[in-house]
């Protein structure tokens, strides 16, 4: 697994003023937490925060964290908050800090591998349903992603999370999670041409009803009449 670096300071101030002037500024407030820890406040060069999102996986990856030049404490993402109208802009970070022996639990991606059968020859639509597998591991082992190969799902057939095995850690889901599944493809049924023909039909009989009423009504005036 792939280690980056970050290089972070210490920060007192915070709250809402404080975060907008970091951000003026090109830098990023930030918390680093965990293992015992206090709850530590910095601040994070924004191109930085860019440049490392864009080359991996978030929580996947152990990222070392220099605070003030200190000894690099080692972290994960735990959670990215973004500007709801420019979602590439990040103005918050959160870093869970770890330690080589401790076990954590993390959320891995969920790469599906090969074409289903089902899609292939019998006409089936692949669904993705879990985007992001929660397991329990040591940091040094968080892989990437998990590899689902899907080649042998037919129509009607899915893939649990109880199906999977991931190295060296534990999947905390219940085991009958739905992964993924190859349904049968929707067919969209048009009305029966009689059935059709049988509502066209029945104005024109409510039509004929009305003459020939009118017709009888006619005929009875014509005879009170004479």
């Amino acid at each position: 697994m792939q280690a980056v670096t970050l290089t972070a300071a210490s920060r007192t101030n915070t709250g809402k003023g404080v975060a907008r002037s970091l951000r003026r500024a090109g830098m990023i407030p930030a918390v680093i937490y965990g293992h015992g820890r206090e709850p530590q406040p910095i601040e994070l060069e924004h191109k930085a925060v860019g440049q490392l999102l864009e080359s991996i996986g978030a929580e996947t990856v152990l990222i070392d964290v220099t605070i003030d030049g200190g000894a690099p404490v080692k972290a994960i993402v735990r959670e990215v908050q973004r500007n709801p109208v420019r979602r590439a802009d990040v103005i918050h970070l959160d870093l869970y800090a770890v330690v080589a022996g401790e076990p954590i639990v993390v959320d891995v991606p969920v790469r599906l591998v090969g074409t289903a059968e089902g899609v292939r020859n019998q006409g089936g639509v692949l669904d993705h349903q879990l985007h992001r597998l929660t397991i329990k591991c040591l940091p040094g082992k968080i892989p990437e992603h998990v590899d689902v190969d899907v080649t042998a799902l037919h129509v009607g057939q899915s893939i649990h999370t109880g199906d999977l095995t991931v190295p060296d850690a534990e999947i905390q889901h219940d085991d009958d999670v739905s992964v993924v599944a190859v349904l049968a493809a929707r067919v969209e049924t048009e009305e029966a041409p009689e059935a059709e023909a049988e509502v066209e039909g029945e104005p024109e009989v409510i039509k004929r009803g009305k003459a020939e009423e009118a017709a009888d009504e006619a005929e009875a005036e014509t005879g009170d009449a004479e």
